[in-house]
């Protein structure tokens, strides 16, 4: 349902402890929702807290304190089990360096979530084929990921996000280990898969020029939103926005 709110986070903060004892808190306050739909990106330079901030999105990671509900259901002090199906029915993830296993075929690898599900062997074959036709790579699917091109993989990894049937997709750093030419070709790929799915993408990236693929930005500084809208015309905004 479009204008749903399937993302909503309220004063959620985030502290590691040290070694040395006390603890490092690196995210204040994180407040905002997303709606099914949106496309949107997160940014922010290395060590502001963008990725601890995905990691709790996806259910990865529990906040110190602050309140995470999901589809409208409280998730925030849920158990690592119960966060794991919760991952598994409901969110899609896309990495940086495409998770996927390099021994097991193309097919193989895009089956992987559905067999946590109970899903027949006979049903999941025919889900993963449906899904790499989908992305364009229903020829390669006894191919070995080590045989493929970085695009390819991450095509691959698409295909097994959407397996699931999920609503959300989180993609960190999606295009981080690809050249531009590839990189371009799948953020229009998600840019479609939103647009024409109605799928809501969260995407993670430090570079301006990507997250210009979403409608709306969210950049983190030091553990703290500063900015949250539509696509400006210059980043320079976020750097006002920290002084």
């Amino acid at each position: 349902m479009k204008n749903e709110t399937i993302i909503f986070m309220d004063k959620i903060c985030k502290s590691f402890p040290l070694e040395i004892g006390g603890v490092q808190q690196v995210l204040f306050d994180i407040t905002f929702s997303v709606n099914s739909g949106e496309f949107v990106a997160i940014m922010g330079p290395s060590g502001s807290g963008k990725s601890t901030c995905m990691n709790i999105v996806g259910a990865l990671d529990t906040p110190t304190s602050g309140v995470y509900e999901l589809y409208g259901k409280d998730i925030t002090n849920m158990t690592a089990d119960e966060l794991a199906i919760v991952r598994n029915e409901h969110i899609g993830f896309v990495f940086q360096n495409f998770n996927l296993l390099s021994k097991r075929s193309v097919l193989d690898n895009v089956m992987l979530p559905l067999m946590y599900r109970g899903i027949t062997p006979t049903d999941r074959v025919l889900r993963a084929r449906e899904m790499l036709q989908r992305v364009g790579l229903e020829k390669f699917e006894t191919y070995l990921p080590t045989q493929l091109s970085g695009g390819m993989k991450q095509r691959v990894a698409i295909a097994r996000a959407l397996a699931g049937n999920p609503k959300l997709i989180l993609a960190d750093e999606p295009t981080g280990a690809l050249d531009s030419k590839m990189g371009n070709e799948i953020l229009d790929f998600f840019r479609q898969l939103n647009k024409d799915m109605g799928i809501t993408i969260i995407m993670i990236t430090h570079e301006f020029e990507i997250a210009k693929y979403a409608g709306r930005v969210m950049h983190i500084y030091d553990g703290r939103i500063n900015y949250d809208g539509p696509i400006p015309k210059s980043e320079s905004i976020f750097m006002k926005k920290t002084r």
